[in-house]
């Protein structure tokens, strides 16, 4: 059975699918993709099932090659630099991979995540009807755990399909630094209106204390009006817990399933990837919509990502110096005295 063979693994590279959903009764989140854009954009570019199970990789990168037959491959996200054998590859493309070849993926100038989908998906084990890694509680993915050298992940036995090379020039995929949208509550009412208009018109500077669990921002004060302790209830990624400290802190893929802080709102999930994508010392800003404004932004989204063949063009590869030097450019040498 065809297979991928994890050469290197940098920290935070994972298995991911769309999420173990219908569990958080029992104290089982989601997990699924921190970027849920680029994940489905790199699936649907090989015309997967926009959830099938896939690759996210992290600031660490990755070489991965693969064993028997070629495999169809896509890969997209933030600005990630990908080389086949050394050779420079577009940041979001879909091309094939053959046996005997190493692909690599390493942080570029911005974002934090990128996605490397395979023809069919990856025929990982299922837990609790889903193939996304949850480290923490050891669930899910390769062993419940990151990937790491040596590692061979399985694929679906489906005929190979020879695909052009094509990039993937989706318009959001690229950089976008407009302020990330939050629907407030439930308990905004735990905030001053103050507090409230210090956090819609403040910006701030993501901490080193983020993972796929939550992320820590830094900035202005946010002050309670009700004290910070509620009942614990359920959470929600994207929720925007104010503790103690008086410092936001965003619920990601892996968050908690209950909180017992008051949540000011939640990032919208049209913007919940562009969050994701953000870097330690990367700044951002907020700004609160109303649920209405959230799902027709989230449903004009998930349209055009439906749409990704219409975003696929040939892709060439630019000839670089090294090229030039590996091909016999002289075909022989002539005396000029003979013509």
């Amino acid at each position: 059975m065809s297979a991928l063979r994890i050469l290197r693994a940098g920290l935070g590279a994972t298995i991911q699918d769309g999420g173990r959903r219908f569990y958080r009764r029992y104290g089982v989140t989601p997990a699924g993709p921190m970027d849920w854009v680029a994940f489905r954009t790199a699936n649907l570019a090989l015309g997967n099932e926009a959830d099938a199970a896939a690759i996210e990789i992290g600031l660490g990168g990755l070489d991965i090659g693969c064993e028997d037959t070629p495999v169809a491959l896509a890969f997209c996200g933030s600005a990630f630099v990908w080389t086949r054998d050394g050779r420079a590859l577009s940041a979001a493309m879909r091309f094939t991979l053959h046996p005997g070849e190493r692909l690599s993926a390493r942080p570029g100038p911005w974002g934090a995540f990128t996605y490397l989908a395979v023809a069919s998906g990856l025929d990982t084990p299922v837990a609790l009807g889903s193939r996304a890694t949850h480290a923490r509680a050891h669930l899910g993915g390769n062993e419940g755990r990151m990937l790491r050298a040596g590692d061979r992940l399985p694929l679906f036995a489906t005929p190979f399909a020879s695909q052009s090379d094509a990039e993937i020039a989706a318009p959001w995929l690229t950089k976008n630094n407009a302020p990330l949208r939050v629907v407030p509550g439930p308990q905004a009412d735990y905030f001053t209106e103050e507090a409230l208009d210090v956090f819609f018109g403040a910006q701030f500077r993501l901490t080193h204390a983020a993972d796929r669990m939550a992320y820590r921002l830094d900035g202005p004060e946010i002050a309670h009006a009700q004290g910070f302790n509620i009942v614990s209830d359920g959470t929600a990624q994207g929720a925007i817990q104010i503790a103690g400290d008086r410092k936001p802190l965003v619920l990601m893929a892996d968050h908690q399933p209950t909180g017992g802080y008051p949540k000011l709102g939640h990032v919208a999930r049209a913007d919940i990837g562009r969050l994701a994508q953000l870097r330690p010392g990367d700044i951002c800003r907020f700004v609160p919509v109303d649920v209405e404004t959230a799902r027709a932004e989230l449903l004009v989204l998930e349209s055009e990502i439906a749409q990704t063949s219409r975003y696929m063009k040939p892709w060439r590869r630019v000839p670089t110096t090294d090229d030039l030097l590996r091909v016999n450019l002289i075909s022989g040498i002539v005396d000029s005295r003979d013509f």
